[in-house]
């Protein structure tokens, strides 16, 4: 577990250090004279430079962590100088957020398509323990466990509704639920080392190359029949009321042979992709 700790200020170790050190010169000029001050020189020097062993200066947002012949001592978190015993090892830590750019992976989708995927994660460091000691070295884990958690993330949910259409979530759909699904599966393997995911974005996601084609025409092909759908929904509908509004106010009296080519002949205008070309009879249905 982390343990916080709150060093002595270091500008009054350095002040007594700086002093012993004008002593011990004050010592060695006058040992000449009287050579009884060249043992409390050498030690005033001696002592000054164990003070100077000891102080740490910590920069803002960073942290050092305290071992004292393999045992852990605690973290210190405080910007500034500070003195601690020169006995102690320090592992110095960053916890300013950082970015990981996670390249672009080649993964199966749920419906075993494969996919292009990238994302953008946000981290930072909250246990200086875990970050120090847990883990090899956290950098190579952050990047390793994010491109795990995208993996297994990307594998449980299908592209796009075209081949599941009862899918309440996709990932090309999905959007924030998405992106806080990766975080989720993110905080849960980083949690070992100490580390928080404070945002994860996909930023990247497309079908791989070798079916990109095929799924662009389905596409197309889907988008197409869609439209054809709502024309001829939309045709029917205005068929249906120009024989209403014919039969209403008794403009023509159509025979049912007479309705079956009109409603062809409205059809036909209607759902046709080029404008009509009127062809004026001059003779009867018939002739």
């Amino acid at each position: 577990m982390e343990k916080i700790l709150k060093p002595m200020n270091g500008f009054l170790a350095l002040f007594i250090s700086i002093l012993c050190v004008c002593i011990a010169i004050y010592c060695f000029a006058n040992t000449a004279a009287n050579p009884i001050y060249t043992l409390p020189g050498l030690l005033l020097f001696i002592v000054a430079i164990f003070l100077w062993k000891g102080l740490m200066v910590i920069q803002p947002n960073h942290a050092r962590v305290l071992n004292f012949f393999g045992k852990y001592v605690g973290s210190v978190k405080e910007n500034g100088m500070f003195f601690v015993n020169p006995l102690y090892s320090s592992y110095k830590l960053t916890q300013r957020v950082q970015n990981l750019a996670i390249p672009t992976l080649k993964v199966n989708d749920k419906m075993g398509n494969p996919i292009e995927v990238a994302a953008v994660v946000v981290w930072q460091i909250q246990d200086t323990y875990k970050a120090a000691y847990e883990v090899a070295d956290y950098m190579t884990y952050v990047r390793m466990q994010s491109e795990a958690a995208l993996r297994n993330m990307v594998t449980g949910y299908a592209y796009d509704n075209i081949e599941d259409e009862h899918a309440s979530l996709t990932l090309r759909d999905g959007g924030e639920k998405i992106q806080e699904l990766l975080k989720t599966e993110l905080n849960a393997r980083l949690a070992t080392a100490g580390i928080i995911a404070i945002e994860a974005r996909i930023s990247h996601l497309a079908y791989a190359q070798e079916i990109a084609g095929a799924m662009l025409q389905r596409q197309q092909a889907t988008a197409i029949v869609a439209a054809r759908y709502k024309i001829v929904e939309g045709a029917v509908g205005m068929v249906e009321m120009a024989l209403e509004q014919l039969s209403k106010k008794n403009i023509v009296i159509l025979d049912e042979e007479k309705k079956a080519t009109m409603v062809s002949n409205l059809l036909v205008v209607l759902c046709g992709e080029r404008g009509a070309q009127p062809v004026l009879n001059t003779g009867t249905l018939y002739s």
